[in-house]
Formats: structure tokens, C-alpha cells, sequence
């Protein structure tokens, strides 16, 4: 899970990572009054889920509270395009206004978990800024690394390797020690699964700041986290992708054509690469789940089939705790009751199989049964309306 940078900043706060004075504005209106008390000159910034919105024009310098005004009126309601988004960019409803600062030097600091090593890595760099991408691939000894066995935690000595690896002048380095060991304990406290200051700013007057912040969440820790919870922004997800969740299937949308059901992600990702192997393109991962119900199996295919993208659908069930007759009931009720009109191939084995072929088989819909895997990649490759 996502949260905007003004939340994220706020956790940061509460953790003792100094940042910006700002606020949240939603109108023109609101964002003259931050302006007016932070000083006149503020920065207006985009509160969206995707990076590069200063080079997108997200992020914009008012030097009064009046053009502060109307700048927001000219972002605000807009759709932000950036290389994240895609062409059809996503909605515009939010901006952290905040005070301009005197930066002497943009530096990089973040955790994440590394998944070969299990554990986190503390990560820093004095190439901080909207480049730091090109600084990986290019220069990737630039790029400083700690990693934290979670049992001894995050240690002085570590922030110390880090500070001097960014170069950090000498009376620098002891308040970056805190903010970083601050910044493990909020990576730890909120199970998070990155936590990212970029940049962290030296500002001429001396002070180490956290010009912009992220935060990712760990979804199978949230139940731990209802205040984390409480700040998702569904406004800027994807509708299918929400949909899903509220469903309780995992489903992650993506550019094909193909829409592909699976029950079980190790399944669910075989089926979309023989779907890739015979010259298609998926359209989405869609993990029904081993014990989902008729009900569920058909919200799953509803969500499939409400994708304009979506010209063919890959049906692959494994029959164990879902019956193979369940999910042909469910299958054949989403079916009816959004009168498909694309071609779905299925493919089942497993538990009451010859049950479920025969419900499909006398549905009367356009359903193409599939001996096996192979022969239903086929046959989705050759479908068309």
C-alpha cells in the first residue's frame, strides 16, 4: 500500500525526521493561505502515486500567495502525466504546499527489503535528486549499502558508514545518525516495505532536511495498522485493481489483451508466460485464491471481463479446495450476467473435473474447453471476436 507524501511526512514527523513546514490544500483558496503562513514564497507539489512529477510540471515555485493561488487553480482538477502513469495519467486533487528552501545539497537515503539476503538494507548516496535511477545504473559504487539483521537491529556504526559515505560534512554526521536510526524505527514500527527521503537536503543554513518522502507498506501487515489503513487514497489506484481488493483477490492489471483467471500465484504466473510463449500478451495476474467460492470465482471473472482491454479470457482452475463444478458455476453466472461477448477458453483438472466441463459444456456460451495447458495458450492465441 501507497500513501501521499504529506502523510508520509507526517509519520516522519512523528519519528523525529525533521522536514518542511507545510500543509494540504485542496482549492486555490487554501493554498493562498498556506503561502501566506509560510513566508509568500512556497513550492506547490503534486500529491499523486507516481514519481517524475517535477520534470511532469508537478511540482511548481509560487513567490507570492497570490500566484500560489493560481498556480493551484491551474494544477488543481488536472490530470498529472508522467513516465509512471501512463498516457492517461492520473487524477489531481491534492498539493503539499510547503515552504521554499535554500538547498546547499541533495543527498539519497532509503530502507527496503532485500529479498535474496531477508533482511533490510539501509541505502545512501550523495547523488540524491530526480536522477538517482541513472546514478544506479551508471555509477552503482556511488551508491552506499547497509545491510540490518533485524534480531541486532539497526546500529550507530552503520549510520556513521553510511553518513561518511555520503560525505557528509563532520557536524553533519551525528544528526544524520539519528535520522537514520529514526528512520529504521519507523520502517520496523509501521511494517513498512520502503521508506525513501529523496532528496535528503543539506540547506545552506546547515540543516538536514527531508525535502520529499515515500513510504510502502507490507498489505499482509496491515491488520496491524488500522491508522495505516485509514490513509489509502483509492482515488488514485487503479478502479479494477480496488475492485479486486475488496473482493479479496489478488489481481494486478496490465497492458495485453488477454485476460487470464488462475486459482494459486505460482499457477497464475505459469499460465501468463505459455500465454506470452505462444505470441499473446496477458492482461492481467489474477489469483482467484485455492478456496475461493462460486461468488468469488465470479466477481474474479466480472473484474476480467469489465477491462476494455481485455479481447480473450484464459480460464485455468486446478481443482482442490475449489471444486472444478464450483468454479464452472461461478464462471457460467459471470458470464450471464455481463453477457460476454469475448471468447473464454478453459482449462480444468483436478477435483470433480468431469462435473465442472459438463456445467460449462451445457451453459449454451462461448466457452472452448482446453485438454491441457498447452493446448488452452493455443487456442487463446488463435481467439478473436
Amino acid at each position: 500500500m501507497k500513501i501521499h507524501e504529506y502523510q508520509a511526512k507526517a509519520l516522519m514527523a512523528e519519528f523525529g525526521i525533521p522536514v518542511p513546514r507545510g500543509g494540504l490544500a485542496t482549492a486555490p483558496a487554501q493554498a493562498r493561505a498556506r503561502a501566506q503562513e509560510l513566508g509568500g514564497k512556497v513550492v506547490l507539489k503534486a500529491q499523486v502515486y507516481a514519481g517524475g512529477r517535477g520534470k511532469a510540471g508537478g511540482i511548481r515555485v509560487a513567490n507570492s500567495p497570490e500566484e500560489a493561488e493560481n498556480l493551484a487553480g491551474q494544477m488543481l482538477g488536472t490530470r498529472l502525466v508522467t513516465h509512471q502513469t501512463g498516457p492517461e495519467g492520473v487524477p489531481l486533487s491534492k498539493l503539499l504546499v510547503e515552504e521554499a528552501l535554500d538547498i546547499h545539497k541533495e543527498l539519497y537515503l532509503s530502507i527496503l527489503v532485500d529479498g535474496c539476503r531477508r533482511m533490510p538494507v539501509m541505502m545512501a548516496s550523495e547523488a540524491g535528486g530526480v536522477d538517482i535511477e541513472e546514478v544506479a545504473r551508471i555509477s552503482p559504487e556511488r551508491i552506499v549499502r547497509s545491510y540490518i539483521d533485524p534480531v541486532i537491529g539497526f546500529q550507530p556504526f552503520m549510520a556513521r558508514r553510511l553518513a561518511y559515505g555520503m560525505n557528509l560534512p563532520g557536524e553533519l554526521v551525528r544528526p544524520a545518525t539519528q535520522l537514520m536510526a529514526n528512520l529504521y524505527k519507523l520502517f520496523m514500527a509501521k511494517d513498512c516495505s520502503l521508506a525513501e527521503i529523496n532528496p535528503l537536503v543539506i540547506t545552506v543554513d546547515g540543516r538536514l532536511l527531508a525535502l520529499d518522502a515515500k513510504l510502502n507498506f507490507d498489505d499482509s501487515g496491515l491488520f496491524r495498522h488500522p491508522e495505516i489503513r485509514e490513509l489509502r487514497d483509492t482515488e488514485q489506484e487503479e478502479p479494477l485493481e480496488v475492485e479486486a481488493s475488496n473482493q479479496n483477490v489478488s489481481y494486478i492489471k496490465l497492458d495485453g489483451d488477454v485476460g487470464c483467471m488462475v486459482n494459486g500465484a505460482g499457477l497464475a504466473m505459469a499460465t501468463m508466460d505459455i500465454v506470452k510463449l505462444y505470441g499473446a500478451e496477458p492482461a492481467n495476474f489474477l489469483d482467484v485464491g485455492g478456496g475461493a467460492n462460486e461468488q468469488q470465482v465470479a466477481a474474479a471473472l466480472k473484474i476480467i471481463l469489465n477491462d476494455p482491454k481485455v479481447k480473450r479470457v484464459l480460464i485455468n482452475i486446478f481443482g482442490g479446495i475449489l471444486r472444478c463444478d464450483v468454479a464452472a458455476r461461478g464462471i457460467v453466472a459471470a458470464a450471464m450476467e455481463t453477457q460476454v461477448k469475448v471468447p473464454m477458453v478453459v482449462r480444468m483438472r483436478g477435483t470433480n473435473v468431469d462435473e465442472g466441463r459438463q456445467i460449462l459444456a451445457e451453459s449454451g456460451m462461448n466457452i472452448i474447453l482446453a485438454s491441457d495447458l498447452r493446448d488452452a495458450a493455443q487456442k487463446v492465441a488463435a481467439a478473436r471476436i
